[in-house]
Order: structure tokens, then sequence, then C-alpha cells
């Protein structure tokens, strides 16, 4: 097999991933329908609410940071991970019929984003914890790629079918047709093979987030990745409100919207498909990526058509997915694996809970300035990340640093921990010291 697709030597992996496939199409459907249906269906085209939506989506995350990443780490994920599937089929359910039947206002749909939220805190951490359930250490990294690369896949079906669908059917039935779509995860979960599944360490912290965060600060490279994330998760991930804005200014409806949510999700799936090819996550890949982040989104403020502006969307979705993809992979490899779980839903709060701080922003900008001006402010945020990434491969030394490795001695093998390099140091705390060894998951 392929090193690009390594992690389908697993057969609990290949389940995960083709359930995964087709409930993230379901889901971006859904996005697309949600917002279309705030912008033009509930509201005037007001981009604000919009944001409003979005805050009140993607705000749970950091608000419960400190419940979902002890969750994580102290119950089986597969489980929660049932439990959380089955909230979200039965909101978009709910959802689905008021829309159905003319109900819905603008203030219950504020309702639904945030009950939307509040479940997928709880899922978001779980999901990516439970890739390092499935298979070894040493494929990881991969397995966190190819999950981009699902999800991206479905961001370029699942919009583009989702804005059809709207023309075709209405709002309300794409919110209906998501719902059948979690049953295929779900499906997905009751399938594996649990005893293939990795052993859980022994969860030997008490300090639940207070840990995770002790463990964060202690080194800098963690707390660099988390502010570049921040910065390009608050002001240049907003694509809804860019894309739909954009859409509008070029007189296109909601299938107009659809496709270039799929052409953005072209460059994305090629990002993600090459961070499956590399060995191992490093630093500088992403802070590459956040500045070609914010040279593209200058480039595409300045578009002046609907194909140009649509073209200039795959160098942002190649740009935004090798940042997060590498910034995800980074985090797990590195990460004490008893502490894994809070460490990532910090990880997915600073992603998640960026959008409550830049989409009401992006929203007043592109509502009072254009929308050209809020891809700029999400253009200037890739570059001050860059900036931020430099500055500290620079002034921290790393560039003059040798390659060296570090080594875990296990029973009967000596397996490398982790490869560092000049601009990519992976530096331990006095916990992270004691991490547990390092396993090899059985395959088929």
């Amino acid at each position: 097999m392929s090193a690009m697709f390594r992690s389908f030597s697993n057969i609990n992996y290949r389940i995960w991933f083709a359930g995964a496939l087709v409930s993230n199409i379901g889901g971006w459907m859904q996005a697309t329908a949600q917002d279309w249906v705030v912008l033009t269906e509930l509201t005037d085209n007001d981009a604000t609410a919009m944001g409003v939506t979005m805050a009140l989506q993607f705000g749970p995350p950091l608000v419960l940071v400190s419940l979902t990443g002890w969750v994580a780490d102290r119950f089986e994920r597969r489980r929660i991970l049932l439990a959380t599937q089955a909230s979200l089929l039965l909101l978009a359910v709910a959802a689905g019929v008021l829309l159905l039947t003319g109900v819905m206002t603008l203030p219950m749909m504020f309702g639904f984003a945030l009950g939307f939220g509040v479940v997928n805190a709880f899922d978001a951490p779980a999901r990516q914890a439970f890739v390092s359930d499935m298979v070894s250490t040493v494929e990881t990294s991969n397995a966190v790629a190819l999950n981009s690369a699902s999800f991206n896949l479905a961001r370029m079906i699942g919009p583009a079918v989702g804005g059809l669908l709207i023309v075709a059917i209405g709002s309300g039935w794409v919110f209906v047709v998501n719902a059948a779509t979690f049953l295929a995860m779900m499906f997905a979960l009751l399938m594996m093979r649990t005893g293939l599944l990795a052993p859980r360490p022994k969860n030997r912290s008490r300090g639940g987030l207070a840990a995770g965060f002790r463990y964060v600060w202690g080194r800098s490279d963690l707390r660099v990745v988390f502010v570049m994330v921040f910065l390009i998760g608050a002001f240049g991930m907003n694509f809804p409100i860019f894309a739909s804005t954009m859409a509008i200014e070029f007189d296109s409806g909601a299938d107009g919207y659809g496709v270039l949510s799929s052409i953005l999700a072209i460059g994305s799936l090629v990002g993600a498909l090459l961070a499956a090819r590399r060995d191992r996550a490093r630093v500088r890949v992403m802070i590459a990526a956040a500045g070609g982040f914010g040279v593209a989104a200058f480039v595409s403020s300045a578009m002046p058509s609907y194909i140009s502006y649509a073209v200039t969307l795959m160098f942002i979705g190649f740009m935004i997915v090798t940042l997060l993809t590498t910034a995800n992979g980074y985090v797990q490899i590195t990460t004490d694996a008893a502490l894994r779980g809070r460490v990532l839903a910090l990880y997915m709060a600073v992603i998640m809970g960026s959008t409550p701080v830049g989409a009401p922003i992006a929203g007043w900008v592109a509502d009072v300035f254009g929308p050209r001006a809020a891809i700029m402010l999400g253009g200037a945020a890739g570059l001050v990340a860059c900036l931020i990434g430099t500055i500290w491969v620079l002034s921290s030394g790393r560039l003059h640093r040798r390659t060296e490795s570090r080594f875990l001695l296990t029973l009967d093998e000596t397996r490398p921990l982790a490869v560092v390099d000049e601009a990519d140091p992976v530096e331990f705390s006095d916990e992270a010291a004691q991490t547990t060894p390092i396993r090899t998951a059985r395959k088929e």
C-alpha cells in the first residue's frame, strides 16, 4: 500500500473512513442550507446575523472545554461518539421539520445553532483522539491527514449537492437528508472490532483541564501553534460569510454559493493528500502555509469576476488545510497519551472557539465595508500568524540546531519517539517525559 494511504491497512480505520465520508457529506449539505436560510430566508442578506449564528455554533467548544476534554480522556471514545451522533441526528430532524412547516424563526435557528455547537463540543475532541485509538503511533499523522482528506472530499460534494437540493426541494429537506447520513457513522462505530482498538492509557493526572493547559503552556512550540491556529480560525476561516456575500455580489444564487464551497474544497483535498505523504508534521510547514494563505486571501479579494474569484479559492483551501492538518498531527504525535484528550479539547476550542471572536467582526466588516474588506482582514491575520511563527523560529535558535532524534526504549525494540529538525523542536515537559511506551496497533 502506498505511503499516502498506509492507514487503510487497519480494518477499523477503513470502516471509520467510509462512515465519516458519508456523514461529512451530509454535514456540509446542512451547513450550506443553514447559512443560506439565515442569509436569505430569515433575514434580508444580513451577514451580521450569519456571523452570530456561527458564533453560537462554534462558541460552546470554548466555553465547555474543561468538561469536554475530561470526558474524552475519561470515557470510552467510541461510546461518546455514538451518543453525539445520535444527538446530532435528532437536532437535524427537528430543524428540518420546523423549516418544512414554516415555523422556523431567526431566534429558533440561533437556538439550533447553539444546540449543534454544544453536541459538537463533546464530539470534536473525542473524534480527534479516537484516531490515535485506531492506528499505531507511527501512522497517526497519516490517519489525521486522511481524515482531513475525507472531510474535504465531502466538502467538494456536500455544498454543491446542498445548493442544488435547496433549489430543487427546499432547505428543510436538506436537514432531513443530513439526519439520515448520521446513521452511516453510527453503523461504522458499531461495526468496529473493539479488540483491535488501543488500550486506554491509565489517566494519572488529576488536574483536569488545568493539567492540559499547564502541559501546553510549558511547551513553546505548542503555544506558537495554538496562537497561529487561533488567528487563522478567528479571522481567516469565515468562509460561509466570505463566499455567500461574494456570491450575492456576483449575482449568484444558492447553487452558486454551493459551487464556491466545493471549489474551495478542491484545494483543501489536495492539501490533505499531500500532508498524508509526509512522514511527520513540521512547524515550518505551518508557518509557510499561514503566509501562503495571507497572500492568497489578498489576491482573492481583488478578483473581478465569479470565475476568477472561484479559482483563487482553490489556493486558499490548499493553504488552510495544509496548516490545520499539520497542526493537528503535530499536536497528536507530540502529546502525552494520558493528556491527549484534554490537549485536543484545547486545540479544538482554539479552532472552533475562535469563530465567536472573528465571525461577528467579519460579518460586520462585510456589511459596512463590503465582503472584499472582510476577506482582506482574514489575509492580514494569516500574515500575522506567519510572522509570529517566523519570529519564534528565529528567536529560539531552531534554525541553527543540528538535526537530532529522540528514542524511546520499549521491552524489545527501539523506535524514534520524535524526529526533531532545525525548525521543528519537540519540547517535552517533565510530565511528557513519562510518555507511555509506543504501541503498535494490530492489523487485519
